[in-house]
């Protein structure tokens, strides 16, 4: 291959060489060239369609020649007979040859990184955008391909051969915050051709100074912050404080050539971008070059910005990039303007959580943002069951929004094709569905639906159980009735102990009490209604054998059996996809809401045949909104970001780390009585030390974990539980996290 090259180059540059090595490369061989007076690079082409681009590179080089002598860039050097690019046979081959000059110096990549380089290189590149900002070129203007970042559907394209589908999501979801951000203000951004390509191999340094800028095979006619974007992420994304040195760089760019407000607020998602594109072309080019790892150096180092991007967010990394660049920041406004308003037009009711409330603004995955751009660990949220703003979730929702949302007396088959996918995850038995907007509806439909099928009125419910905020919802849950501002228990209630341990004498008594009663007053249960684990109990499972139980004998009574799942459902528990399946149990009804839709207001009641059958004698059962379209296109791709990410497993596994990590906490503390739960559906029950209920220590620990930037929320009889069941996409490092605020927290106040 040497002599090869030494013949060709002889050939058709006249050199004698006396040195040939190989570069790495992307999609073309390159070649270090040394002669005995100078050095090259020489740049081979299979793909013959690039003579056009590479045609107008060459100009663009020539054109800072004229403009820059002191060798900061490549120079195309001439043919022996004329001109810059041939097209010659080699090797039995067509293919396309260019030389260009070699610059010294050291690649910033090879370097020990300090504040002078990163200076000299945001300087260096903005007088670089100076001097080529008016030049023009139609051919390198109409160029459209996977390294511009405007080719945002290509980067999405490819991103589809991203294995991983928990990863891949969070590259669509930077994808669709580009187009929801960037796109529509593309007007205010000025244009330039720019490099597009200013990462570590890229540049060169002498004395910790630019010296050189080479490989323009990437240039662009694109929006010119892209430039500075681009630069800022390569030299930050395999540093520990992205911000700090991204920031040096924009800074001394931004002194030469000044930046638009709106172009420094862009550079979030711009950064975000490229990493997406760095990590999508790389799963493309590992499918189809398997042996060229080239593209894959740096993907780790890409995916790790991307969490930490994630973790920042948007309104945090604008507000520091704008402080760069002496632009006002983005501030709400002060907390008492929103309380003022909200109790203007709201009632005072409808309560807040934590001591000092909070004011979000955005949300991605397990993190929220606040206005003034802090960020929070959401680690109590269950709504967002597979994160907040899931991209998949949200793609469904735009889609079907877009094409058709009307009420369920039409036909349309969304209905039906979610109906088929969310009851195959359910016993064969359970095969009716009716489609709600909220847990509390299928509440009240379920009790409904029980007294229509027994013809009875009295209703079996937990201590301390919760079903909704309907009137029928209150007089079902002792959380609500039993409250001190309560209504009390209705005459058609029956209510069971909570019972969380398998003592059976305890357990036969209270089940053989309920059945006199009954059978004593000639009374007829017509259900009992629980859930499997108790949310606002303070996550307290029920026993086994007391459940089981008491299945049998509301059954043996003629009454049927409604499991509540609206917390514990679609996987949360870790174990199984629905909390009675733990059980070994089957109930009659079962009522789902909350994670249904990811925050989308969707409900459900499924049940068997019978009882729908029963139920279809009576009145007529509508809603207006219940199942329709957009509901059931969200609905069904949370049961597809479920399946793709595997996210009951992550609930067990992290779930399992979880627990383990509390105990632990619970086994250095005598604060902690109990820790309990399954998977992502955790509680840490705690004491005085008179060994009764610690609401005053609760409350402190949430609300300082709050002021920690971690959301948890408190619960139970005595508001003495710190109730934990974040989104599933929460991992390990997240409740290590945790752990040690909740550590911390219980050292100050204890």
């Amino acid at each position: 291959m040497s002599l090869d090259l030494k013949n060709l180059i002889k050939k058709e540059y006249g050199l004698d060489v006396i040195l040939v090595n190989k570069f790495k490369g992307y999609e073309n061989d390159n070649y270090f060239i040394k002669t005995d007076k100078n050095k090259f690079v020489l740049k081979l082409y299979s793909d013959l369609t690039l003579k056009f681009i590479l045609k107008a590179e060459n100009e663009f080089l020539l054109f800072l020649q004229k403009q820059d002598n002191k060798d900061h860039y490549p120079k195309p050097i001439l043919l022996k007979k004329g001109g810059y690019l041939k097209k010659v046979s080699h090797r039995g081959k067509l293919i396309l040859i260019r030389m260009l000059s070699y610059l010294e110096g050291d690649f910033i990549a090879e370097c020990k990184i300090n504040k002078n380089i990163i200076s000299s290189l945001g300087s260096f590149l903005a007088k670089f955008n100076l001097l080529t900002r008016n030049w023009n070129n139609s051919e390198i203007k109409s160029r459209d391909w996977e390294w511009k970042i405007e080719s945002v559907e290509l980067i999405k394209n490819r991103a589809n051969y991203i294995f991983d589908p928990f990863r891949r999501n969070r590259v669509i979801y930077f994808i669709q915050q580009y187009k929801e951000n960037i796109v529509p203000v593309y007007k205010d951004l000025r244009k330039s051709i720019i490099h597009n390509d200013t990462n570590q191999w890229n540049v060169l340094v002498e004395k910790d100074k630019i010296t050189g800028l080479i490989d323009f095979g990437d240039i662009s006619y694109s929006n010119l912050v892209n430039e500075v974007g681009i630069a800022m992420t390569y030299i930050a994304y395999d540093k520990e404080d992205i911000l700090y040195w991204s920031g040096i760089l924009l800074e001394s760019y931004n002194k030469v050539l000044p930046l638009k407000k709106k172009e420094v607020e862009s550079l979030y998602y711009i950064i975000a971008l490229r990493l997406c594109m760095s990590v999508s072309n790389s799963a493309y080019t590992k499918l189809n070059q398997p042996n060229n790892n080239y593209i894959s150096e740096g993907e780790e180092n890409a995916w790790n910005m991307l969490d930490k991007w994630i973790f920042y967010g948007p309104i945090q990394v604008k507000n520091y990039f704008l402080k760069s660049t002496g632009f006002s920041l983005n501030k709400g406004k002060k907390e008492k303007t929103y309380i003022e308003k909200r109790e203007k037009y709201l009632s005072k009711i409808l309560s807040l959580s934590y001591k000092h409330p909070l004011v979000m603004d955005q949300s991605a995955f397990q993190y929220m943002y606040d206005v003034y751009g802090n960020t929070f660990l959401d680690a109590y949220n269950n709504i967002p069951h597979v994160g907040h703003s899931h991209p998949i979730v949200l793609e469904a929702a735009q889609k079907q929004m877009s094409k058709l949302n009307t009420n369920t007396r039409y036909l349309y088959s969304k209905i039906n094709e979610y109906a088929e996918h969310l009851l195959s995850y359910f016993p064969s038995k359970l095969n009716k569905i009716f489609f709600l907007n909220s847990g509390s509806e299928a509440s009240d439909l379920a009790i409904r639906m029980a007294k229509a099928h027994t013809g009875n009125n009295q209703i079996v419910i937990i201590e301390e159980g919760y079903h909704g905020h309907t009137q029928t919802g209150i007089e079902i849950s002792d959380y609500k009735f039993n409250n001190s501002k309560g209504i009390g228990q209705s005459n058609h209630i029956t209510k069971l102990p909570l019972l969380q341990k398998n003592t059976s004498p305890l357990l036969d008594s209270e089940i053989e009490k309920m059945k006199k009663y009954f059978i004593s007053n000639d009374l007829s249960p017509s259900a009992f209604i629980s859930e499997i684990i108790l949310g606002c109990a303070g996550q307290v499972p029920l026993s086994k054998d007391y459940l089981k139980k008491i299945y049998s004998t509301i059954r043996s009574l003629g009454g049927v059996c409604i499991a509540d799942e609206v917390q514990t459902g679609f996987g949360r528990i870790g174990t199984h996809f629905w909390a009675f399946e733990s059980y070994n149990l089957v109930p009659d009804m079962v009522i789902i809401g909350k994670p249904m839709g990811n925050g989308h207001p969707i409900a459900a009641l499924i049940t068997t045949e019978e009882v729908a059958e029963s139920f279809e004698q009576g009145v007529e059962f509508f809603s207006s909104f219940g199942g329709n379209p957009v509901s059931c296109s969200i609905g069904k791709a949370v049961l597809e970001v479920l399946e793709q990410e595997e996210l009951m497993k992550r609930a067990f596994d992290v779930g399992n780390y979880y627990l383990k990590q509390l105990m632990e906490l619970k086994n250095q503390y005598n604060s902690i009585n109990d820790v309990r739960g399954s998977g992502l559906f955790l509680g840490v029950e705690l004491i005085d030390t008179d060994y009764k209920p610690n609401s005053n220590l609760a409350g402190l620990i949430k609300n300082q974990l709050r002021e920690n930037n971690i959301l948890i929320g408190t619960d139970g009889k005595h508001n003495n539980v710190l109730k934990t069941k974040p989104p599933l996409c929460f991992s390990k490092k997240n409740v290590d996290e945790v752990i040690q605020r909740i550590d911390e927290a219980i050292n100050k106040f204890n």
